[in-house]
């Protein structure tokens, strides 16, 4: 999860990540002082989207509820917290579905509602998986997995944006922790199924164009677990009245 904080006075700033690690010590907030930075940072290429920006609505010279409206359209899907002084800007925040609005100092309870709201609004298909890569804790969204890989002690994790982490553990140990939508195709892999382009005789080709081989032995079980997983996830859609592709 990629979390922001935009706010002109290093001691706001300062108090607010005191406050997140009160709530929870893992998150590690990226920190800005002006509206045009952060949306230098929302728009770089190759890194995924915030998901949560806390965004101070009164920034010399600039007006947070434009930036917000303006990162709105480099990143649709990130929720925006306006944290100021006063209510004046309520009813601005509210008409750009803001997802909270904390009047400072804020508080470690603030905070937590806010998180809590943004759970309710990503709901409960996505699940995360918090790990250790490196000195920091991460969180990351199963649905943005796109493969694990062993290599040698450790576990490549490749997501979605070209992003790609190595995690000392063993795939063993992190395969008791994914979801019902991963697939082990060989001792040394494991595939989001839900990335899979096309499941082969001997290979599955997924949709960044990467082809993984299926071991020989175990082709027609791999191909009768993903044939399952497809027939599962018609049926889902028949049963929401979605239109199912022919």
């Amino acid at each position: 999860m990629r979390i922001a904080l935009c706010d002109d006075e290093e001691q706001e700033r300062k108090h607010f990540v005191e406050a997140l690690h009160e709530w929870s010590p893992d998150y590690r907030p990226e920190c800005f002082s002006s509206g045009d930075s952060l949306l230098a940072a929302a728009a770089a290429p190759n890194r995924e989207p915030f998901s949560i920006v806390f965004l101070d609505i009164y920034l010399p010279g600039e007006n947070g509820v434009e930036i917000a409206k303006e990162l709105k359209k480099i990143s649709p899907e990130t929720s925006i917290v306006f944290v100021t002084t006063s209510q004046e800007h309520a009813v601005d925040a509210f008409s750009l579905q803001a997802l909270h609005y904390l009047i400072k100092p804020v508080t470690m309870e603030g905070i937590e509602e806010a998180f809590r709201r943004l759970a309710q609004l990503q709901g409960p298909k996505r699940t995360m998986m918090a790990l250790t890569i490196g000195r920091d804790n991460v969180a990351l969204y199963m649905d943005e997995i796109i493969f694990l890989q062993s290599v040698k002690h450790a576990v490549e994790i490749f997501l979605t944006n070209d992003r790609q982490f190595k995690v000392w553990a063993t795939l063993n140990e992190l395969e008791q922790r994914l979801n019902e939508n991963f697939l082990k195709i060989n001792r040394g892999t494991i595939v989001n199924m839900e990335q899979i382009e096309q499941m082969g005789a001997d290979a599955c080709v997924l949709r960044s164009g990467i082809r993984l081989d299926l071991p020989r032995r175990e082709r027609g079980t791999i191909r009768n677990a993903y044939d399952n997983f497809l027939f599962s996830r018609l049926s889902q859609r028949k049963d929401f009245g979605g239109e199912v592709d022919r």
